[in-house]
């Protein structure tokens, strides 16, 4: 492995992120690392890491290199693998262009949650084809204290666990994981969204994300934020034919957030890179440890 690893800092609606560009694969990033690497006091600090890969030089996503050259190999910011991040994919997108690897317009990023579209607007907007969710049968409940809520069981690739709360303060610090029920609704963990309305297909979140606690922002959660959200308010596009918009704020911004008749969601947001650097050799040795 090289001892030069470069490394850069982006963010998307601050939920953010340290990029490792390493197209062929070479860097081996133990969990203690990436840990290391997000830590905000003794490392670069982020809520996760963004792996750049391309498909072909991942074993978990050559079967995908046909579909997309780009594989977003995502880590939470304790250095655990998820199957995804929406604001990841916008940030890992900005990235590509930023190095000149892509140009405004469509491309392909593989995930671990499958093959994403995603679209460079002009405007610096960047929107992201998120796929269908799944809203698994059974009931779901979560708590913070002595209160407790029902909760709309989401799977966005990833799983969630939406729950609608007269005040966001009710969620608590969102340190640690809020705990739910039943035990066999998430056996992997859960990420966990609290919500109030602000008005007609307007709602505002904070979300604990399973692996990094609570976050300024969380992309799939704001999707199945708005597809719950859909669903409560009676709607459903695929019976409809109308597509079901919501305006997701996040305490670090923005997303609007549509799902088609077909079911596809569309995600719309910034993505920044705010830095770029070197992480030095002999801190990451000790790191990788």
């Amino acid at each position: 492995m090289s001892t030069r690893i470069a490394f850069l800092k982006g963010h998307g609606t601050e939920n953010d992120f340290v990029i490792v560009p390493d197209p062929e694969n070479a860097v081996a990033l133990p969990p203690a690392a990436v840990a290391a690497l997000c830590d905000r006091r003794a490392g670069i600090g982020g809520d996760g890491l963004l792996h750049v890969v391309r498909s072909a030089a991942h074993p978990e996503a050559r079967h995908l290199a046909a579909e997309a050259e780009w594989f977003m190999d995502y880590r939470n910011g304790d250095g655990s693998v998820a199957e995804m991040c929406g604001n990841g994919v916008r940030v890992f997108a900005r990235y590509l262009q930023h190095a000149g690897l892509v140009t405004e317009g469509d491309l392909a990023v593989a995930t671990r949650g499958g093959v994403k579209s995603v679209h460079l607007a002009k405007d610096g907007a960047v929107t992201v084809g998120m796929g269908r969710a799944l809203l698994p049968d059974g009931d779901v409940t979560v708590s913070v204290g002595e209160r407790h809520w029902p909760a709309r069981n989401v799977n966005m690739g990833n799983p969630h666990a939406v729950a609608f709360v007269a005040d966001l303060a009710h969620a608590g610090d969102l340190l640690s994981p809020p705990p739910f029920s039943p035990a066999a609704a998430y056996p992997d963990g859960v990420n966990v969204e609290f919500v109030v309305d602000r008005g007609p297909g307007h709602v505002v979140m904070r979300v604990h994300e399973r692996g990094s606690g609570e976050t300024r922002s969380c992309g799939t959660g704001a999707c199945a934020v708005a597809v719950a959200a859909a669903r409560r308010d009676g709607a459903d596009p695929a019976v409809t034919g109308t597509p079901a918009t919501y305006t997701v704020d996040v305490p670090g911004g923005t997303l609007v957030i549509t799902e088609r008749p077909d079911g596809e969601i569309e995600m719309t947001g910034p993505a920044v890179i705010v830095a770029e650097g070197e992480i030095d050799a002999e801190w990451w040795t000790g790191a990788a440890v």
